[in-house]
């Protein structure tokens, strides 16, 4: 995770960032410093990046890379406001002894990037449409050593597949088919038949930008009816409040970058 101190909607890059809103920096660190500790009291260690002036977004610590079996496939930025994130990520995996990949396509790491170690096999699912390219996909299958299912997401608002999809535990996820073409609707449904599946509001309100551990589900606490879903499913919602980082186009999963050992 990084601290937002930083934050701020200085541009545009997504459609839910507006630079005429104000942002209320204090109180975004306030509500991350919540999540972090949120995390913290459930049970799992947190390691910090240090944040850097002028990259406002460095608070979406998912974007920087994406790590399975103790590899980290790094990022390479669609919009260049973002593109010096990627050497602070690289810097982070390697002073912790991970093995870091160099990426050569664009890819925004964990943002279009999930994994479901238990579904048929260990499944790697990959979003693209709008910040990651397909090219991508096929380098991290390479890296990683992980069969890699392509996932064409069709609504800019969802312009990332972690607002629209997350996995929930080793084996199933939860998704919002509306965010996707139909024919990846067809795969998801044909790969997941048990998923939980989002309403339009819920996903609206970055309910679907979560981070489960498999049993707690720590999500943004506008998605109720989500909460309630995955109740009723046999996990546990934890709600938290992030008013202030949905600004930027991001929720719970975008401030937290997964390590796999």
């Amino acid at each position: 995770m990084c601290s937002p101190e930083h934050f701020a909607v200085e541009y545009a890059i997504n459609p839910w960032m507006d630079v005429t809103t104000p942002v209320d920096a204090a109180l975004a660190v306030k509500q991350w410093d919540r999540l972090r500790e949120t995390l913290v009291g459930l049970g799992h260690t947190v390691h910090l990046l240090t944040p850097q002036a002028g990259l406002p977004d460095m608070v979406y610590a998912a974007n920087g890379a994406f790590v399975v079996d103790g590899i980290a496939y790094g990022a390479r930025f669609k919009h260049e406001q973002r593109a010096a994130e990627a050497a602070a990520h690289r810097a982070f995996y390697e002073e912790q002894g991970w093995r870091f990949i160099a990426p050569n396509e664009t890819n925004e790491g964990e943002g279009d990037f999930a994994y479901v170690p238990e579904a048929h096999g260990g499944l790697v699912l990959a979003g693209y449409g709008f910040r990651t390219d397909p090219a991508a996909h096929a380098e991290a299958q390479e890296a990683l050593g992980r069969p890699v299912v392509s996932l064409h997401l069709v609504d800019p608002r969802f312009y990332h597949l972690d607002v629209a999809l997350a996995a929930i535990d080793d084996g199933n996820v939860v998704y919002f088919p509306g965010a996707f073409s139909h024919a990846s609707q067809q795969v998801l449904a044909q790969l997941f038949p048990d998923a939980v599946i989002a309403d339009d509001a819920d996903a609206l309100a970055f309910g679907l930008n979560l981070v489960s551990d498999g049993a707690n589900v720590v999500l943004n606490n506008e998605a109720t009816r989500l909460a309630a879903k995955l109740k009723a499913a046999g996990y546990t919602p934890v709600p938290v409040e992030l008013a202030e980082l949905k600004k930027g186009g991001g929720s719970v999963k975008c401030c937290v970058a997964e390590l796999r050992p």
